[in-house]
């Protein structure tokens, strides 16, 4: 039986039409004077750790310092809501807002799992309303390593349950192979869906539990 549901952000619930891209440029411009092609740089999935840093090597040419990623990711966060909100082409999946309304009148328990640290995370979903489906989750912030927090999520999940959830009840839905990956490495099951960068094929030779196009189409719950 599935009781709790961990979902992605980006790609899944979510696109922000290019709005995280063009803060972290505009932190680029701030701090060494110089944008980047964040999508042109780094892969989909990556937590926001690794997109800094893959991005400051890109652009520098050496491997950056712990604290000028710091004030790299100060700057981003500053600039993320801005662009979040003029981005033209900011909307939610399919079918998500129904799906999420109605997993959680059934009482299932709700969570992230997501490679945003939390405050990206929050303006991402603000925009959309979705903030109000998730008390919990697993972030960039917590690790860079997308098994790491995923894990995360689920011992929130489980404690937010009052210990009343074991993980076989967890399931978490993604967009790409690297969501599967994560999601069978701590022994859960995982949905595919093609609403990002990853068709229904890919997501399903990845090892998808289950693989849709769209979250109307064949939701296990």
């Amino acid at each position: 039986m599935v009781r709790a549901i961990l979902f992605d952000i980006d790609g899944t619930l979510l696109t922000t039409g290019g709005a995280g891209a063009a803060a972290w440029s505009k932190a680029f411009v701030d701090i060494y004077k110089t944008p980047v092609d964040i999508e042109a740089v780094t892969e989909s999935g990556m937590p926001d750790s690794d997109v800094a840093s893959t991005a400051f090597a890109s652009v520098i040419k050496r491997k950056p310092k712990k604290s000028e990623i710091e004030k790299l990711t100060e700057l981003y966060l500053e600039k993320l809501p801005e662009s979040v909100a003029e981005s033209k082409r900011y909307c939610l999946a399919p079918g998500i807002t129904p799906l999420l309304e109605r997993l959680s009148d059934a009482g299932l328990l709700l969570g992230l799992t997501t490679g945003n640290i939390e405050p990206a995370a929050r303006i991402k979903l603000e925009r959309g309303d979705l903030n109000r489906f998730f008390s919990f989750g697993g972030f960039g912030s917590d690790s860079n390593i997308r098994s790491e927090l995923t894990r995360k999520a689920l011992e929130r999940g489980v404690e937010a349950s009052g210990g009343r959830l074991s993980a076989d009840e967890f399931i978490s839905v993604g967009d790409t192979p690297r969501d599967v990956e994560a999601g069978h490495t701590i022994g859960i099951r995982v949905v595919g869906v093609a609403t990002g960068h990853f068709p229904v094929e890919d997501l399903s030779r990845a090892g998808a539990d289950w693989a849709i196009e769209t979250v109307e189409n064949g939701f296990p719950v």
